[in-house]
């Protein structure tokens, strides 16, 4: 057939694509796609290739670091299907609409979800940190509100979390005494000046610095995960003075990047997640993830679903939020140092060395290796802030975002121009 008998013969849109239809057979041959928007903690790549595999469609991730997707997320939810971030961006994307709520019903493994995440405490008689703990933001209630009520709808689903503090290079401080020595305060020692990096986000690098200040006696809160606006003022007067001074090196914007900072020897102490300080001791820098006597300062990890998702996207979110449940995702992360909100799912796969350093506290029966092959822990070394119970029952404050946090985030933006 030449040209001219195609165009007689009405296929010049075939042809052309006029009729559409190479169109139509893209989007047939096609698997739908999952997009997750987040930050490098989880959005990792092994963790995208196993769920695709395992749920058969694509996934895409999206991470970012954590100030830059919550407003992304916040003031465009048809960006993403599934965002995934810290408890503390739950009342933004709530009060911004960009978020939808949970159905209890389809999460499989909601039963075997802890107590930490639905009441605040890891055991019954643990303190309840200060702050949004996370049972506090939860539940959705019958006004719409979120709280501590037990109901059928969720604000976001819980599974990876931790207690975050510093990490310190030891080859330029001293090894401290976890619970004892180590202390939040020593972010502001004058000793470090120059060689101090914190996390550029508000809701967290914020509370570092003021468990720093209280510390060294420089601040007193009268609660310090509900500050005034005149403890606001004098804070982060506080650290601008100090910033003038050059105390601070910078500010990181994701792990990748604090890792860089230390590894470089730009930074000998500074605000750190766990998988970093990991992976600097894979690399043979001596990196201690402190335990400070003061508390940790806690986070839940939330995955919360777009008010804008369609009904085929949100059954693959919910797909998606089951697998992170189901095993195998919790024993990868363990490995970095962070717990899933129910880790006996995943017990049967991690070794029984793993699981007794990673979560009981007892001491590495053998040397272990982490997700990237380094080793992360020598034989009969115990992990800093003991078992899973007892750093849950040692924390300070959970990340929050309190009533002032607009105003907060003025304040925040002046320190890193001061």
């Amino acid at each position: 057939m030449n040209r001219r008998d195609v165009l007689k013969a009405g296929g010049a849109g075939l042809l052309l694509g006029g009729a559409g239809f190479p169109a139509i057979v893209r989007a047939l041959d096609r698997k739908p796609t999952l997009r997750v928007m987040g930050t490098h903690v989880t959005l990792q790549e092994p963790i995208r290739r196993r769920a695709e595999a395992e749920l058969g469609f694509n996934i895409e991730f999206h991470p970012g670091g954590s100030a830059e997707v919550l407003q992304r997320a916040a003031t465009d939810p048809g960006s993403f299907d599934l965002y995934e971030q810290w408890s503390n961006s739950i009342r933004v994307l709530w009060q911004a609409n960009a978020i939808q709520s949970i159905d209890v019903e389809r999460l499989t493994y909601w039963d075997e979800i802890n107590d930490l995440p639905k009441t605040g405490r890891i055991t019954p008689d643990s303190p309840i940190g200060r702050g949004d703990a996370p049972h506090k933001l939860l539940f959705v209630q019958e006004d719409g509100r979120l709280g501590a009520t037990p109901s059928g709808r969720l604000s976001f689903l819980p599974y990876v979390h931790n207690a975050d503090s510093f990490g310190y290079d030891t080859r330029a401080i001293a090894p401290g005494i976890p619970y004892e020595t180590e202390s939040w305060g020593w972010l502001l020692d004058p000793a470090h000046r120059g060689r101090v990096a914190v996390v550029n986000a508000p809701s967290i690098g914020l509370f570092d610095l003021a468990l720093a200040a209280e510390a060294n006696g420089l601040m007193r809160f009268g609660e310090i995960g509900r500050m005034t606006r005149e403890e606001i003022d004098d804070l982060f007067a506080l650290l601008v003075d100090f910033k003038r001074r050059g105390h601070f090196r910078g500010v990181w914007f994701s792990v990748p990047h604090s890792v860089d900072l230390m590894a470089r020897g730009e930074v000998v102490i500074q605000s750190m997640f766990s998988p970093a300080a990991a992976q600097l001791q894979g690399m043979g820098i001596p990196c201690l993830y402190a335990a400070p006597r003061e508390g940790y300062r806690a986070w839940f990890g939330v995955m919360c679903l777009s008010s804008a998702v369609d009904s085929e996207r949100q059954a693959m979110a919910y797909a998606f939020m089951n697998w992170w449940l189901s095993g195998w995702p919790g024993a990868f992360i363990a490995r970095q140092g962070y717990y899933i909100a129910n880790p006996q799912r995943s017990r049967p796969f991690m070794t029984p060395a793993e699981w007794d350093y990673w979560y009981a506290g007892k001491p590495a029966a053998h040397a272990l290796t982490g997700v990237d092959g380094h080793r992360v822990a020598a034989a009969g070394e115990v992990r800093r802030g003991g078992s899973y119970e007892t750093r849950f029952a040692n924390i300070a404050v959970w990340n929050t975002v309190m009533d002032t946090y607009e105003y907060t985030l003025t304040k925040w933006q002046e320190f890193l121009l001061a």
